[in-house]
């Protein structure tokens, strides 16, 4: 009788904000081998009577001391390459996006040497550990194409927004500028995506903006999308 294989189930977490309007990610210099000394996402082995999405929402709070509410966790996909893990078993990741708003400066972990946000683009260009460099990639990429169908935007916003607010996400995650006009007239013309307070910022200068949130489940798909341009 063949004998099964024994492999390691872990998770890793794109963990995505922004910050000074730069899109930016979580990551974790490690402390111990593999790769100690080597910038990674946050992750780790998850525990025997432990569900996967909790081992994400655990890891994100030993880093970043960030709870369920604070932002949306969405399963990115399963990585299990043979040897994309130095140690003997074989590990398999579960990975996960995790999107916020003005998310806290994160704390190291007790397996990890430093933690700190990094500028996407600079994380992409960084030798990472294990095959996160890809992980961060794919991540990358799910979360800049599910602007265009999804309420996703509004993960990235405070509960309470204004249009301003929300362009500049989009124009902070897809990497080019929006025509002001047209965008308010696709976001408020697009049913489901908004809901108006009533109520206006205050401390700017000239006309007072609107405040608006978001009118349902936040990654809600969009009908019909809310396409660049």
């Amino acid at each position: 009788m063949a004998a099964f294989p024994v492999f390691a189930v872990t998770v890793d977490v794109v963990a995505l904000t922004i910050r000074d309007e730069v899109l930016s990610v979580l990551l974790v210099r490690r402390g111990e081998e593999p790769f100690a000394g080597r910038w990674a996402l946050p992750g780790g082995f998850t525990r025997a009577d432990e569900d996967l999405e909790d081992a994400a929402y655990r890891e994100l709070a030993e880093e970043c001391h960030v709870t369920r509410d604070d932002l949306l966790l969405e399963q990115l996909r399963t990585y299990g390459a043979p040897g994309r893990d130095p140690r003997p078993e074989r590990v398999v990741t579960v990975a996960w996006i995790a999107l916020g708003a003005h998310l806290p400066e994160p704390t190291a972990g007790t397996d990890a040497a430093e933690a700190r946000w990094w500028p996407v683009e600079e994380a992409l260009s960084m030798p990472l550990a294990f095959d996160h460099a890809q992980i961060l990639a794919d991540g990358v990429e799910r979360a800049r194409a599910k602007l265009e169908y999804s309420t996703l935007a509004t993960s990235f916003c405070p509960r309470e927004f204004t249009l301003r607010d929300l362009r500049r996400v989009y124009e902070t995650v897809w990497g080019s500028e929006l025509d002001r006009s047209n965008f308010q007239r696709k976001v408020l013309g697009t049913e489901g995506f908004l809901t108006d307070t009533g109520r206006y910022a205050e401390g700017r200068r000239g006309r007072p903006a609107r405040l608006y949130r978001a009118a349902g489940i936040q990654g809600a798909v969009l009908h019909p999308p809310l396409l660049r341009g």
